[in-house]
């Protein structure tokens, strides 16, 4: 068996979509797990929609991603991808061949007699398939239209090629994914392959690449499918091998709608800046459609193309569920080592003078921060209070908590003998505990003793760890918030 090349193609008309990575993991999974070659190629012959912009968006989401391509022309000792706009020259060699082989002609019907025909097909409630009405024009017919200033577009004759390698006008194929496939060509009609202006249409274009690239199998999503049947056709009549196909369903928001903006994130580089872990994001878009055969969701991508089995890919729509991408972002935040933590969460912090912690001070709070993010981003909410000598109460904290008189003489009494700790985490533990017992004695409960203290300290009633916090903010913070809280008091 010759060597597994496969092939992610995306056109740079926008930022790489969730839907064109996971097109993407899943040529990645199916070469590595086959030692095969993983190509990346930029489709970029619609010059009206491309933008280098988004090029570099493609390539450092899938470096990003950790899907770094195998090949490529060298850039600077690195692979680049490969560029269509950069191979025009090659294109023409192959019109030629069909044109002589009989599999193409030259049309030079208008736009406008193009649009009469779609017309009248639809007044005729017809499906619209070109009339062929230029596949037999004479040299003296042609000279004319060209003597009238008309440039020729090439059309594919798809009943020619059908005709030549099938017995019918069936065209099947085994999917890899969805199984035998056919369609009938009749249905089709001639397709332009080149356009007026020498530009390769999508259709040509990506033969000839996968072809002179030697891609074996081609996995990509199902609206290609009626891509499929044409360019199956333009292999055989130039005589290359044609490829394995397999064709993944759509990725579909939780209303099993289209996915889109207005459902969340939809491009990698939005999911990155919100603070989604690329290794969670690799990991959840590998189980849409997919699971592992352990049934552990939760693994490495190198254990995952270990594991990877395309033949078991689902034929399927999938819902992207993004709960279920937040659960699975919070435990690879967990995983993660502290100093490598505090790195990643230092962008989501600069509203923040973290030069008012110290190292240590910064390492504790991020320790009793963590645990509740969803998101790097997370952070920025969760510590508003480990900065400046004074806090933000909320309103209905100071109504419903601190305004309490039972609350006031909890915050006297803890102004009165805090000044008295030592401030270190085993001693504020010890005496934390102490102060809770002597006011449960007095008939308040631990929960709303440490309300107060809490909501005096931070503004709020729910946070981190409260030993933590108060280690983090200080003696001398501590105690002059919650002597500001016992001022304002009603």
């Amino acid at each position: 068996m010759s060597e597994v090349r496969v092939r992610i193609a995306p056109s740079p008309s926008g930022n790489l979509h969730v839907g064109t990575a996971r097109t993407a993991l899943f040529n990645y999974l199916f070469a590595k797990k086959n030692n095969g070659k993983f190509v990346l190629r930029i489709e970029d012959t619609d010059a009206e929609r491309t933008s280098q912009e988004y090029v570099d968006n493609i390539f450092d989401s899938l470096k990003a991603l950790g899907l770094n391509w195998d090949e490529g022309p060298d850039v600077g000792g690195n692979y680049g991808p490969y560029t269509q706009s950069e191979r025009f020259d090659i294109y023409p060699k192959y019109i030629q061949e069909l044109l002589d082989k009989g599999f193409a002609y030259e049309c030079f019907c208008t736009p406008e007699e193009l649009e009469a025909e779609k017309e009248e097909a639809t007044a005729n409630k017809k499906a619209y398939v070109y009339s062929k009405k230029c596949e037999n024009l004479t040299d003296e017919e042609k000279a004319k239209l060209r003597a009238e200033g008309r440039k020729p577009a090439i059309r594919f004759n798809v009943a020619k090629a059908q005709k030549a390698f099938h017995e019918s006008s069936i065209l099947k194929f085994d999917d890899l994914v969805k199984g035998e496939l056919q369609m009938d060509t009749n249905l089709i009609g001639d397709f332009v392959i080149m356009k007026s202006n020498g530009a390769p249409t999508y259709n040509y274009a990506v033969v000839i690449d996968d072809a002179l690239m030697k891609i074996t199998h081609v996995i990509r999503g199902e609206d290609h499918i009626s891509n499929t049947y044409k360019q199956i056709l333009i292999f055989e009549a130039l005589g290359f091998e044609v490829p394995r196909f397999g064709h993944l369903g759509m990725i579909l928001a939780p209303d099993r709608s289209k996915l889109s903006k207005r459902h969340g994130a939809t491009a990698v580089s939005d999911f990155v800046e919100q603070g989604y872990l690329t290794e969670a994001l690799v990991n959840f878009v590998a189980l849409l459609g997919w699971a592992p055969s352990d049934g552990e969701e939760v693994k490495p991508v190198d254990a995952i193309a270990a594991d990877f089995r395309i033949g078991e890919i689902s034929s399927s729509n999938s819902i992207f569920e993004y709960d279920k991408l937040r659960w699975m972002n919070s435990h690879y935040i967990k995983m993660l080592p502290m100093d490598t933590l505090k790195e990643m969460l230092k962008p989501y912090l600069t509203r923040y003078d973290l030069t008012e912690l110290s190292d240590e001070q910064f390492t504790k709070m991020v320790e009793i921060t963590r645990e509740p993010l969803t998101l790097l981003s997370d952070i920025t909410e969760a510590v508003p209070y480990f900065f400046g000598q004074d806090v933000e109460i909320d309103p209905e904290v100071q109504t419903e908590v601190l305004d309490l008189e039972e609350s006031q003489k909890v915050l006297n009494d803890f102004v009165e003998k805090a000044q008295t700790w030592e401030w270190t985490e085993e001693n504020l533990h010890n005496k934390l505990e102490e102060f809770r017992g002597t006011w449960k004695e007095q008939g308040i409960k631990p929960k709303a003793t440490m309300w107060a203290i809490r909501a005096a300290v931070s503004g709020r009633t729910r946070g981190a760890d409260m030993v933590g916090l108060l280690e983090v903010l200080g003696k001398e913070r501590t105690i002059h918030r919650a002597q500001k809280s016992c001022k304002v008091a009603k």
